[in-house]
């Protein structure tokens, strides 16, 4: 199922810096418009990354750089995922080990939520969770890339939350049922004059959904990966007049802030598509 689910969602998320003193200066790899025919990018700061250095900023595998970082991260959760699959024991190595207490972690969570139904929609919500999480720690690590900072891959994954809460509801509740839900679930002569007004709201409703998971995570990360980078720039800048090759560690702490933020912001859109999800269940099996 984590197979499945990681190859759904890198599926669905469809669209150089050369020095450091670059990033103080406003250089660097950005997710903005191209300037002119040329392949240069206009944008805010970034660390350097491996595909931005080989390609030195130019090329299609630059204009692609998010969906190969995406597919990269995908392809690394297929690999441990298959590993651990055909490898597993009764009882278990430090590697399965450690994979099953993150499963098991993931599953506790989501049960606190939705109770009996978190089997069911943990393989997902897990998948999303973890993956949205080793996003946003690309860019933090050394040449690495979070596809997270581009609104596409943000957006690509929200539709596919979007999407996966609407079949549950569509299901779970019967296409009769998923309709008196959006129209507010009308009992008495009150509640059906309210229908004209209650319908299109919670249509705009579930639409403003998956917008604001993906400006959220897109907005934070890109934030985040852009304060980074200016400290690192400006480390560097310090020490720059005795002509040292280093900088001052001066984005350390907001590397440190980084990590937390990014696990926040993975927590934050999984808390988000769980409760999505948990408001199409059935009330009696939903509520606990």
């Amino acid at each position: 199922m984590l197979i499945y689910y990681t190859h759904i969602i890198a599926t669905a998320s469809a669209k150089l810096m050369p020095f450091l003193m670059m990033v103080a200066s406003g250089g660097g790899e950005g997710h903005g418009e191209e300037a002119g025919g040329n392949g240069e990018h206009s944008g805010p700061p970034h660390l350097p990354s491996l595909v931005g250095m080989i390609t030195g900023g130019h090329g299609w595998a630059y204009e692609w750089i998010n969906i190969i970082y995406a597919f990269a991260i995908a392809i690394f959760f297929i690999i441990v995922a298959t590993r651990v699959y055909a490898k597993r024991q009764m009882i278990p190595g430090p590697f399965q080990n450690a994979i099953e207490m993150l499963v098991e972690g993931m599953y506790n969570f989501l049960y606190t939520i939705l109770g009996k139904e978190a089997r069911r929609y943990t393989p997902y919500l897990g998948t999303l969770f973890f993956y949205i999480l080793l996003m946003n720690f690309m860019g933090i690590i050394p040449l690495g890339h979070a596809p997270s900072t581009n609104l596409n891959i943000t957006a690509s994954l929200a539709i596919c939350t979007f999407f996966y809460a609407q079949y549950t509801g569509v299901k779970r509740l019967g296409l009769v049922g998923y309709f008196d839900h959006l129209a507010g679930q009308p009992r008495d002569l009150i509640s059906w004059c309210l229908v004209p007004l209650m319908f299109p709201m919670h249509i705009i409703g579930e639409l403003a959904k998956p917008l604001s998971l993906a400006l959220r995570l897109f907005g934070n990360i890109t934030g985040e990966d852009v304060l980074v980078a200016a400290f690192v720039g400006l480390g560097v800048m310090a020490l720059a007049f005795v002509g040292s090759p280093i900088g001052l560690p001066f984005n350390v702490p907001f590397i440190l802030l980084g990590l937390l933020l990014s696990t926040i912001q993975a927590l934050v859109f999984t808390l988000l598509s769980t409760i999505y999800i948990l408001m199409m269940l059935p009330h009696e099996e939903g509520h606990h």
